[in-house]
C-alpha cells in the first residue's frame, strides 16, 4: 500500500503550520496598532483601508501556498462543484435546531469561565459596522464564510481527506478551525461547526456546499444577536425548557437525516474519485 501520508498536501502538522502563518501575518500588522490605539485612544486598528489590504493579502497567500503545495489541481483543492439545491433548507433545519444547543452550551461554559468584559466588547464589535446591517451580513454572513471554508474545506480537508481516514479528516479540520479562531468561549460552537461542515464536504465533495452550510449557520448567528431584545422573550428561545430540548433535538436530528438523504448520490461518487485518486 502506498504512503499517502507524504503524497499529499497537507496533513494535520503542515495545516497547522499554515494556519499559524497566516495568524501571524495579520499579528504582525494588528498588534502594534492594538497598542498604538490603546495608548492614544485611536481607532486605527478597524480602519478598513488599512484593515482590507492585510486581510485580503495574507488570505490569498495562504490559499496560494494551501494550492502550490498540494500538487493537485484547481479544482481538486477548491472543489467549485454543484450540490443539490435541496441541501439548503435541509442545512436551515439542522443548524436551527443545532444552534439551540450551541447557545446552551455557550451559557453553561461561561457560568465556569466568565469572559472579561473586554473580550465581550470586543467580540461584540465583530457585529457593529459603519454600514449598519448590510455591514454585518457582508463580514460575518458572506466573508467570512466564503474565506475560511476555502481554507478549510478546500485547501485543508483536500489533503486530509486524502491522507487520513474521513472520521479523523473531520476530526482534525474541526479542530484546527476551533482553535483558529483564538476564542476559548466560542470554541464548543466552532467546533461543532467544524465538524458539521467536513462531514458535509465528506458527503458533497464540494466547497460551495460548506461555504453556503457556514453561511446559513453565521446567519442564525448574527440575527439571534442583532435582534436579541426582539427574540429574546419568545418561548421557543427560553434556555433550559425541556420543551425546547426536545423541538430542537429533533429539527437538529430531522435536518441531519435530510442532509444524508440528499447527499447520497454524490457520495458515492465522490467516494469513488477519492479512491481512485489515493490508489492512483
Amino acid at each position: 500500500m502506498k504512503n499517502n501520508t507524504n503524497k499529499y498536501y497537507p496533513t494535520f502538522w503542515q495545516a497547522a503550520n499554515l494556519i499559524v502563518l497566516y495568524i501571524f501575518i495579520q499579528t504582525v500588522i494588528d498588534f502594534p496598532l492594538a497598542i498604538y490605539d490603546y495608548n492614544h485612544g485611536t481607532d486605527w486598528l478597524y480602519q478598513p483601508w488599512i484593515k482590507a489590504p492585510v486581510f485580503i493579502g495574507s488570505t490569498l497567500l495562504i490559499l496560494y501556498l494551501g494550492y502550490h503545495f498540494s500538487g493537485l489541481s484547481f479544482k481538486d483543492v477548491f472543489s467549485f462543484i454543484s450540490f443539490n439545491v435541496l441541501l439548503i433548507p435541509a442545512m436551515i433545519v439542522a443548524f436551527g435546531g443545532l444552534e439551540y444547543f450551541l447557545n446552551e452550551i455557550n451559557i453553561r461554559f461561561e457560568k465556569v469561565l466568565p469572559p472579561p468584559a473586554w473580550f465581550m466588547e470586543l467580540f461584540s464589535r465583530l457585529f457593529d459596522s459603519d454600514l449598519g446591517v448590510w455591514g454585518g451580513i457582508l463580514r460575518i454572513v458572506i466573508i467570512a464564510p466564503i474565506v475560511e471554508e476555502l481554507i478549510f474545506r478546500g485547501v485543508i480537508m483536500s489533503g486530509f481527506s486524502r491522507v487520513y481516514h474521513p472520521v479523523f479528516a473531520i476530526f482534525f479540520s474541526a479542530l484546527l478551525f476551533a482553535l483558529f479562531h483564538l476564542n476559548p468561549w466560542q470554541f464548543p460552537a466552532t467546533f461543532a461547526l467544524g465538524l458539521i461542515l467536513g462531514w458535509i464536504r465528506i458527503r458533497t465533495g464540494s466547497v460551495l456546499a460548506c461555504i453556503a452550510g457556514h453561511a446559513i449557520h453565521n446567519g442564525l448567528v448574527f440575527l439571534s444577536v442583532t435582534y436579541y431584545l426582539e427574540l429574546k422573550d419568545l418561548p421557543i428561545m427560553q434556555p433550559g425548557v425541556t420543551r425546547n430540548y426536545l423541538i430542537n433535538i429533533v429539527l437538529m436530528i430531522f435536518g441531519i437525516v435530510l442532509v444524508w438523504l440528499v447527499t447520497r448520490a454524490k457520495y458515492k461518487i465522490v467516494k469513488a474519485t477519492l479512491k481512485a485518486q489515493k490508489f492512483s
